[in-house]
């Protein structure tokens, strides 16, 4: 399922956009990921936001 997301942001205007994943400590002390798809302009905004 992974593969026809990646390969449908390739086509097109998907290509303005990326994937960022960040790593977010929790209450507990562990860690999780979070992730979302963003407008290249935007990547900067969304680390300093998240």
């Amino acid at each position: 399922m992974a593969k026809k997301v990646v390969a449908s942001l390739q086509s097109g205007g998907g290509k303005e956009h990326t994937k960022v994943i960040k790593m977010v400590k929790t209450e507990k002390g562990s860690y999780s990921f979070k992730e979302e798809i963003v407008h290249n302009d935007k990547v900067k905004e969304w680390f300093d936001k998240n």
